[in-house]
């Protein structure tokens, strides 16, 4: 018993060997400096496009990193932060634009799917939220992403790697993280939202991911509200209560 409890935390650790995370998530469960998940990317060349894509559910009200990537000499090579509800900040080698009055989910509690994508020779950003496409903004124009991303979940990284601030800490789940060495067509972010056949990230995949848990981080499978609410009503049974 005791040697299958070991090998089950060394699994949730990550060994750096990829894993099919489908049906999983991570789930950071308080505030911290030293709770985060580092994604270890399949490529590590420089590009000059990106799109990210993932699933989240949070009850924070505060601002908090969504998904971090530094490189060696450049804080924020990449960098989706929420400042709070309805306000999203996007960073690109450190320089940086928000997107205002972003429709939020009212639900409680509920995923929030979002996508974001760069590309360089326009320097034109976008974001999506739950399949809806925000107006297209620059940010960097010309520039690259280097090569050796630091990539980083539940923390916003102020050097390679670390420096981390608990007030910009993720609280919440974490799930289906892609990461593409390109600008996903408007048809593809869908097809990622929808939960639809798609290709998986060529940079990172969820389906096949490395990555290192440090702190107080828990890989689960992911709970669906009201499932069996939902079971219920499909058989047409009633369930009353006296």
């Amino acid at each position: 018993m005791e040697k299958l409890l070991f090998l089950l935390a060394l699994l949730a650790c990550g060994s750096g060997e990829p894993q099919d995370l489908t049906g999983k998530m991570f789930t950071f469960p308080g505030e911290s400096n030293v709770n985060y998940v580092k994604l270890i990317p399949k490529k590590w060349e420089s590009f000059s496009e990106v799109t990210v894509c993932l699933d989240y559910a949070t009850d924070l009200q505060r601002g908090y990193s969504l998904f971090s990537v530094n490189t060696p000499g450049q804080d924020n090579a990449l960098l989706l932060y929420k400042l709070r509800p309805g306000q999203y900040r996007m960073h690109v080698n450190a320089k940086q634009d928000d997107l205002y009055d972003v429709p939020e989910e009212t639900e409680f509690p509920h995923w929030t799917h979002v996508c974001v994508t760069w590309e360089s020779s326009s320097g034109l950003f976008q974001l999506w939220v739950n399949g809806k496409g925000s107006i297209r903004k620059g940010i960097n124009r010309s520039g690259l992403i280097q090569k050796e991303p630091f990539i980083v979940l539940g923390q916003e990284q102020d050097s390679y790697g670390g420096t981390f601030d608990k007030q910009q800490s993720f609280v919440g789940q974490i799930s289906n993280v892609h990461m593409w060495n390109q600008v996903l067509s408007p048809c593809e972010i869908q097809n990622v939202h929808l939960g639809k056949v798609f290709d998986p990230g060529n940079i990172l995949s969820w389906k096949s991911m490395s990555f290192e848990s440090k702190g107080y981080v828990i890989l689960e499978e992911i709970i669906e509200t009201y499932t069996c609410l939902a079971t219920l009503l499909s058989l047409n049974l009633l369930v009353r209560c006296y």
